[in-house]
C-alpha cells in the first residue's frame, strides 16, 4: 500500500504543475511541423493562424490575469483506488480563498474514507498547490516558447462556441512538462480543456499517467470546473483522482470596482 500511495503522491504533484501550467498561461510556443499530408478541413477553414492564435492568448490572459484579484470557491476531492490491494476510497471537501498575484488558502471542511489516502495525498496535494503558486515554481511549469512547440491541429464549432485545438510537445523531456492537446476558446482565447498526460512517467510505480482539464466561465474569468488524474499502477490497479470546483464567489476584479458574488452554477447557464 506504502507504494501505491507513493504513486499517487507523485501524480498529484505533476497534476499540480500541470494546473498551473495552464490555467496562468502568459506565453506560447511556434508551431511544429505535423505528418505529411493534407492538413484536415477543420484546420484549412479556420478564422486565424496558429500564431494569431497564440498572440492572442498572450494578450487576453495577461490582461485576465492583471484583472483577478480575489475569489472565493469550494472545491471536493475524490481518490478512488481498484486494485490488487483491495479497494481504497477518500474524500474531501475543501474551502479556496485566492488573493492576486499568487496566494491561496485552504480550509478543510469535511474528510472521509482512506485515513491514509486523506493524509498521503489530500493534505500534501494541497500543500504541493501552494508551492506551485510560489513565482520561483510557478515559473518552472508555464506553457511558453522555451518549453514548448504548438501545432494547430483542429477548429471545432459547437453550439457553445468555436474553439482552436492545438498540440502541445515540450522541448525537453522531464515530468513537469506534458504532451498532448489544449483547447483555446475562439472568442475570450482563453484554455477551455487540456488532455494531456506527462512527457516522463513521474514514478517508477505507474505505467501510464492521463490528466483532463476543463475550465468554465465566471463574469469575465475562465476558472476550473473540473480536473481528473489517472494512474494506472504497474503491478496492477488504476487510482483515480477528481476535483470539482463550485461555488465561485465574491469575485473581485480591477474592472468590477468591487466584488461581486456569483454561483459557477449561474456562471455555466
Amino acid at each position: 500500500m506504502r507504494a501505491v500511495l507513493k504513486s499517487i503522491q507523485i501524480s498529484m504533484r505533476s497534476t499540480i504543475g500541470l494546473f498551473f501550467m495552464l490555467a496562468t498561461t502568459t506565453a506560447v510556443g511556434l508551431a511544429v511541423d505535423t505528418d505529411s499530408g493534407p492538413l484536415p478541413p477543420s484546420i484549412t477553414t479556420a478564422p486565424l493562424s496558429i500564431d494569431q492564435v497564440v498572440n492572442n492568448l498572450i494578450r487576453k490572459d495577461a490582461e485576465r490575469a492583471q484583472a483577478l484579484r480575489h475569489y472565493e470557491s469550494t472545491r471536493v476531492y475524490r481518490i478512488t483506488y481498484r486494485g490488487f490491494l483491495g479497494d481504497r476510497d477518500a474524500e474531501m471537501t475543501v474551502e479556496c480563498t485566492y488573493d492576486s498575484p499568487s496566494t491561496k488558502n485552504f480550509k478543510i471542511i469535511s474528510e472521509t474514507g482512506s485515513k491514509a489516502m486523506v493524509e498521503h495525498a489530500f493534505r500534501r496535494l494541497l500543500d504541493g498547490e501552494k508551492e506551485a503558486a510560489e513565482p520561483a515554481e510557478h515559473a518552472r511549469t508555464l506553457l511558453n516558447h522555451d518549453n514548448y512547440d504548438f501545432a494547430l491541429v483542429g477548429f471545432e464549432s459547437s453550439d457553445k462556441g468555436n474553439q482552436y485545438v492545438l498540440a502541445v510537445r515540450p522541448k525537453t523531456i522531464s515530468k513537469y512538462v506534458y504532451r498532448g492537446k489544449v483547447w483555446v476558446d475562439a472568442t475570450d482565447f482563453a484554455v477551455t480543456r487540456i488532455d494531456v498526460e506527462p512527457a516522463l512517467n513521474p514514478s517508477f510505480w505507474t505505467k501510464q499517467n492521463r490528466v483532463r482539464h476543463e475550465y468554465m466561465k465566471v463574469q469575465n474569468f475562465w476558472l476550473p470546473r473540473r480536473n481528473e488524474s489517472v494512474s494506472e499502477i504497474r503491478f496492477g490497479g488504476r487510482a483515480t483522482l477528481t476535483i470539482e470546483y463550485s461555488n465561485y464567489r465574491d469575485i473581485d476584479s480591477r474592472d468590477s470596482g468591487k466584488p461581486k458574488a456569483l454561483s459557477a452554477g449561474a456562471a455555466a447557464r
